[in-house]
């Protein structure tokens, strides 16, 4: 009855936010309140658990807040320097500097102003409509991989190094980093290859992809709020759902894991962090799920956070998305199924 409970819960939590809007704008609350109830549920609750949902969520909300305000301050600056840059540079290289760029620092200033920075730059940028969402959805990619290298980079890599904090891997700031470089730097660089390949020879002074609304300071503290609650459910969901995890996900093997986590195109894969990982897993087991989670959250907009974040700010259509991120997403998943395979 408890696992068949906890089944439920998880369908819940997986599919009401596309079922009900206001579920979908509040999810933060919304997951906070399942994970409470599946904590309830498995009969876990402790003085442990609250402490470690209360401290485990400061890091990456004081990472947000802090690179926000550095964000709005230097926002005007950007702005007015953009195609200066451009046209000193040329279009090709400056779209391989800014995937790349935007890869390796998400993991340090975190993926939500990596892409707030990303979306300020585009719409300053005069290119081609099209020209404009390829560059957005592979530094979105990019952006999703490399913020994964430490704990403040997302919610996924907060959630992921708490799940793993005991042993046996007493996981530390730098785990992440330390198993999976040689996965997500060589990715970073091929999004950014690409970027050069497919962007035009030279600016075409194009209305392009423009920002709705900037934010202001209120929106940053909104912003920091939201990240702090969302990453106390995932501790609380991570939590409910160990029996599911240590009954069914432990027996399956590193590549159905892999493919199985394709899901994360329409899901979040933060929460699917949650209720997957464990320490009783092998290390082949971890990678798989976690580059899975990565790479099939930028096919879609609801995969990740820097997805939903630049298609919602520069109005940019899941049909659009789709026409990029879902064979681009395809093709590296397949690359780097090759590569667990050999490399491990």
């Amino acid at each position: 009855m408890m696992l068949l409970g906890l089944f439920i819960i998880l369908a819940i939590v997986l599919l009401a936010p596309f079922s009900v809007k206001r579920i979908e704008e509040e999810l933060e609350i919304f997951l906070f309140a399942m994970g409470c109830i599946a904590v309830t549920v498995t009969s876990q609750w402790n003085l442990g658990l609250i402490e470690e949902s209360l401290i485990e969520p400061l890091r990456i909300t004081l990472a947000v807040f802090g690179a926000g305000f550095i964000f709005r301050i230097l926002q005007k600056p950007i702005a007015h320097n953009v195609n200066k840059v451009v046209d000193l540079i040329g279009v090709k290289f400056f779209a391989f500097l800014l995937i790349v760029s935007l890869g390796l620092l998400s993991s340090v200033i975190t993926a939500i102003i990596a892409a707030l920075v990303l979306v300020e730059i585009i719409s300053c940028l005069t290119l081609e409509r099209k020209d404009e969402i390829f560059l957005v959805v592979l530094a979105c990619f990019s952006i999703g991989l490399g913020a994964v290298l430490t704990p403040i980079g997302e919610p996924l890599s907060t959630i992921a190094t708490a799940k793993l904090r005991g042993e046996p891997y007493l996981a530390g700031f730098f785990f992440l980093m330390q198993h999976l470089w040689h996965f997500i730097i060589p990715g970073i660089f091929t999004f950014g290859f690409l970027g050069m390949a497919i962007a035009p020879n030279n600016r075409q002074n194009k209305p392009g992809l423009k920002e709705s609304r900037r934010d202001n300071i209120r929106d940053i503290a909104i912003r920091a709020v939201k990240v702090y609650f969302f990453v106390m459910a995932l501790v609380l969901l991570g939590k409910g759902f160990k029996p599911i995890i240590d009954t069914y996900i432990l027996k399956i093997p590193y590549h159905g894991l892999y493919w199985m986590n394709m899901v994360s195109a329409v899901l979040d894969n933060a929460t699917l962090a949650a209720a997957e990982i464990s320490p009783a897993m092998g290390l082949l087991q971890i990678k798989s799920i976690l580059l899975g989670l990565l790479i099939a959250g930028g096919m879609l907009i609801p995969g990740n956070i820097p997805n939903i974040i630049s298609a919602g700010k520069l109005k940019i259509k899941s049909s659009e998305w789709a026409k990029v991120g879902v064979p681009l997403g395809l093709a590296v998943m397949a690359v780097y199924f090759i590569l667990l395979i050999f490399i491990r």
